[in-house]
């Protein structure tokens, strides 16, 4: 069986010109909850002024039904992220760092090496607050700056964030530019490298790949697809990135891998256009209704 980690409440969210109020994303995560989704990204702990959007992550937190079997999951960029989200009692913590210098330095204010080391010490926060936490490797499969990232280094920090004992690792093409070969080959080249720690994989569907990425990682060994309820979201500091695969999209292709409510996701992604006055559909929600 393969997981799914909703990230609409999250990245879904972040680059969307409409802020949702705490209620409406407090609906959205139950309603991702009601389509079976087990793991939910719920929040980013960043600067309210480069992402006016996730201001409320406490309040959303504080909102959150609690012993009804999710993991709800908050984003950190550093340590003070990561204080701010132990405090909150959110169940995970999700770290991020870079396999490019020049994009790490613009979204983080950091090289990738220095990223790397930031995650190392977050993930100690984690420990000693006895919170689990994983990892995710941003641009690891293309740079909105440089072109291309070598495999070879996305291999060398997976196998430092291995060392760690974080609970998984992610592989996150941030900008869409992965195709399903790239996709067999670097998932299995990070497989080979972490053993049995999981593979995560965080696809963007910009070049309209994102589904035949997510198959082809799950065929080379991941275990878990992040993806957004409506194809919502984007990267603030990825100029032209487009919304993260679609949940609904994902959950069918999958078929009995992965099983979640279709038809709840589906009303889920309507609502939620309805809530950001937005229009893009996703493949499942134009099938099954068009464009309404």
């Amino acid at each position: 069986m393969i997981e799914l980690v909703e990230v609409s409440p999250r990245d879904g969210l972040q680059n969307e010109k409409t802020v949702l109020s705490t209620e409406d994303k407090l609906a959205l995560i139950a309603r991702a909850t009601a389509a079976g989704a087990r793991r939910i990204e719920v929040a980013s702990f960043v600067n309210p002024k480069r992402v006016p959007q996730m201001a409320d992550a406490e309040a959303v937190v504080a909102g959150l039904p609690r012993d009804n079997g999710v993991t709800h999951i908050g984003l950190v960029l550093n340590e003070r992220g990561a204080a701010r989200a132990i405090a909150s009692g959110i169940d995970e913590l999700g770290i991020v760092c870079v396999a490019s210098d020049r994009f790490g330095i613009a979204n983080q204010g950091q090289s990738s090496e220095e990223s790397l080391a930031m995650a190392m010490r977050v993930v100690a926060m984690a420990e000693e607050a006895q919170r689990p936490a994983q990892a995710t490797i941003a641009v690891a499969f293309g740079c909105p700056i440089t072109g291309q990232v070598d495999p070879a280094r996305v291999e060398a920090m997976a196998r430092a964030l291995a060392a760690l004992g974080v609970r998984e690792i992610a592989l996150a093409d941030t900008i869409g530019v992965a195709r399903p070969v790239e996709v067999t080959k670097l998932v299995s080249q990070v497989k080979a490298a972490v053993g049995s720690l999981p593979i995560r994989v965080h696809f963007h569907d910009t070049r309209g790949t994102g589904v035949a990425n997510a198959v082809a990682a799950v065929a080379a060994g991941a275990v878990t697809v992040d993806a957004a309820i409506g194809g919502t979201g984007g990267c603030p500091f990825a100029p032209g990135a487009a919304g993260n695969v679609a949940s609904e999209d994902v959950v069918y292709a999958l078929g009995d891998q992965l099983p979640l409510d279709l038809e709840a996701l589906v009303d889920a992604a309507y609502w939620l256009n309805g809530r950001l006055g937005r229009s893009r559909t996703s493949a499942l929600m134009r099938a099954s209704r068009g464009t309404e």
